[in-house]
């Protein structure tokens, strides 16, 4: 057990330097291209999809509650709200940046969100046809205040303070997922979790899909550390990352009228997510 411990606090402090370094790098990004998401993404009409895939992608906090609130207000499609969904990606490319993961690695797996994103946001747009409210005042008057609320650090007075607050929660999560997994492993035993997990191409993106469904940053940093502690495989992460919409789906149950279109909506993006996660496995899909 101790060396358990002394391992998970060893590699996790191994990471602050570089979690801090790309926090930083993302909050500045985030001032700079808040607003204008927004905007773009509102303007975005038929071509959702694609605007949101391309949107939701890059590491933007609170990019998930935004379309949220937008789409409650009709002032975006369905399809486009699940293409923001799908894309996002939470913490994942901060924990692989802080490990060192190669970055063809990285992009392959956001290279393959985008994809699914599009491709599912236009198969939603398409079964539900396209219905807007031209009352976009309602669907933006939300945000920041939701935003506040859920502490996803967006509308902080400095990137640096939000930067150091990011990196310390991470941090603490990434140490308390660690701890968890190692435990498991030690357990359980890493044979026996491979071939529950890795060796079944169904069962894998099936648990990491409902993993991804949790509604905060817990999920991406769940679904990485399992990845890169080689308790999933690739196919499955992929599945969890694309159900993963962070704190949107809360969002997504308070503001929005109608539980069971709610329901419907988290059904939608867990059924793509882990339809692509199988289709992923049996095609062999290599990164």
């Amino acid at each position: 057990m101790f060396e358990i411990i002394e391992d998970t606090l060893i590699d996790s402090i191994k990471l602050l330097p570089f979690l801090f370094i790309t926090y930083l790098i993302m909050e500045y990004i985030e001032h700079k291209m808040g607003e204008k998401s927004k905007k773009i993404i509102k303007k975005s009409g038929k071509f959702g999809p694609i605007i949101g895939s391309a949107l939701g992608i890059f590491p933007q906090c609170g990019f998930s509650v935004s379309a949220t609130n937008l789409y409650a207000g009709r002032v975006i499609t369905l399809g486009t709200l699940i293409s923001v969904y799908l894309a996002t990606s939470d913490e994942m490319i901060p924990i692989f940046i802080s490990e060192g993961t190669p970055i063809h690695v990285i992009l392959k797996i956001l290279g393959l969100k985008l994809i699914i994103g599009i491709m599912g946001g236009f198969l939603v747009d398409f079964i539900y046809r396209f219905k807007k409210n031209k009352n976009e005042n309602k669907a933006d008057d939300g945000i920041t205040h939701i935003c506040e609320e859920e502490h996803c650090h967006c509308d902080e007075s400095g990137i640096f303070k939000s930067a150091i607050k990011h990196t310390v929660n991470i941090f603490l999560f990434i140490i308390i997922v660690t701890f968890v997994i190692n435990i498991l492993v030690y357990l359980i035993g890493e044979e026996n979790i491979a071939n529950i997990l890795l060796n079944k191409p169904i069962i894998g993106p099936i648990i990491a899909g409902l993993i991804g469904l949790i509604p905060n940053c817990a999920a991406s940093v769940i679904l990485t550390n399992m990845y890169l502690e080689n308790v999933i495989s690739v196919s499955s992460l992929i599945a969890g990352l694309l159900t993963s919409a962070g704190v949107g789906l809360a969002v997504l149950f308070k503001i929005n009228k109608g539980l069971k279109e709610n329901f419907r909506i988290v059904g939608i993006l867990y059924s793509i997510g882990v339809i692509a996660g199988i289709i992923l496995e049996f095609i062999g899909i290599k990164v």
